[in-house]
């Protein structure tokens, strides 16, 4: 029975393999073993299992080839961090310097506008002063159009007057002559 538990040692060795292999593949899955306590360690598959006290001598088990994890991990990973810090920063910095400028900006158009709506005020208040000096000069304006009128009637008058005239004129050299 020796040589069956030395068999079954040495498929569970080959059962770790894929997931030492894994590990190796990705670190964050074997930095994590490594962290979960005491009772994982010796039981994780980062580890080499340990070789088998071969009695009989017949089977032998392979070690497995692990890599090491690098020491310098967790400064790798503070450095990380501190410049994803000095990142963020420096956008928040942007995104708040954006909207400070959005605000300035905000503020002159308020200004702008509040301008241009003194100027409108303005000229509707001389728009309606000159609609009350028009409707005031209304009068006068009606009767400068009746004298036009007026005038226009006289000439005409005088036109028929002086070819009244002109005939009279003529007819009374006519006269003289005979």
């Amino acid at each position: 029975m020796a040589a069956a538990g030395d068999e079954a040692t040495a498929m569970d060795s080959i059962s770790r393999a894929p997931a030492a292999h894994s590990a190796v593949l990705n670190p964050t899955a074997s930095t994590s073993s490594q962290a979960e306590g005491p009772e994982d360690a010796t039981s994780s598959p980062a580890q080499a299992p340990k070789k088998p006290h071969n009695s009989d001598g017949g089977v032998e088990t392979a070690e497995e080839a692990v890599e090491p994890a690098e020491p310098d991990i967790n400064e790798l990973c503070s450095d990380m961090f501190e410049k994803m810090a000095v990142f963020l920063q420096g956008e928040l910095t942007a995104t708040c310097e954006d909207y400070r400028l959005l605000e300035n900006m905000n503020k002159l158009t308020s200004l702008k506008y509040m301008e241009m709506k003194d100027i409108s005020i303005n000229i509707s208040r001389n728009l309606q002063d000159l609609n009350n000096k028009y409707a005031s000069l209304q009068p006068y304006l009606d009767q400068i159009n009746q004298i036009e009128e007026q005038v226009s009637t006289l000439e005409q008058a005088a036109y028929k007057l002086d070819a009244y005239s002109k005939k009279l004129e003529a007819r009374f050299k006519k006269l003289e002559k005979r």
